[in-house]
């Protein structure tokens, strides 16, 4: 099962990518505290092979995700990523993933396309309650860095 949500922003793409996906970890938990409690970076150098980790607060089903960055393109303001641990891995999916893309707009906007991949675990079905807040989390994290480089224009330059 997969799904996709495309986010308009005014703020230009190379921003936009590197707080929102590169350096999340340490951005979110200042931007969403009420979500993300901490934000660490495992190991590696914030490139492919790198591991992360996002500890959550009691608001959300689960306490933490671990994800590897399997392809990070800066030219391309592209990011693939895998959890390897936490989230609802074992639980409710044999595996997850997800594909960032920033894209430049004519208007020095950017256009963000987020593609997840889950693979439920046998003899679970899909939860388009789950999906909904999924794209709705999916959507704050992306406002929430908007709003923090609209009101910080020198910040991720």
């Amino acid at each position: 099962m997969s799904w996709s949500v495309v986010i308009e922003s005014p703020v230009s793409a190379p921003r936009l990518y590197r707080a929102a996906i590169l350096d999340w970890h340490t951005l979110g938990p200042k931007l969403v505290p009420e979500i993300i409690s901490s934000g660490t970076g495992e190991s590696g150098d914030g490139g492919a092979g790198s591991v992360r980790q996002l500890n959550f607060t009691s608001v959300m089903p689960f306490s933490y995700v671990k994800e590897r960055l399997d392809f990070v393109d800066h030219e391309k303001f592209e990011c693939q990523s895998t959890i390897i641990e936490g989230g609802h891995l074992g639980t409710r999916l044999e595996s997850a993933s997800a594909h960032f893309k920033v894209e430049p707009t004519s208007a020095g906007g950017s256009i963000v396309t987020v593609t997840t991949s889950n693979k439920p675990l046998p003899g679970i079905e899909a939860d388009e309650g789950v999906i909904a807040a999924s794209k709705g989390a999916m959507e704050k994290h992306f406002r929430a860095a908007e709003a923090y480089l609209l009101a910080n224009p020198d910040a991720y330059v």
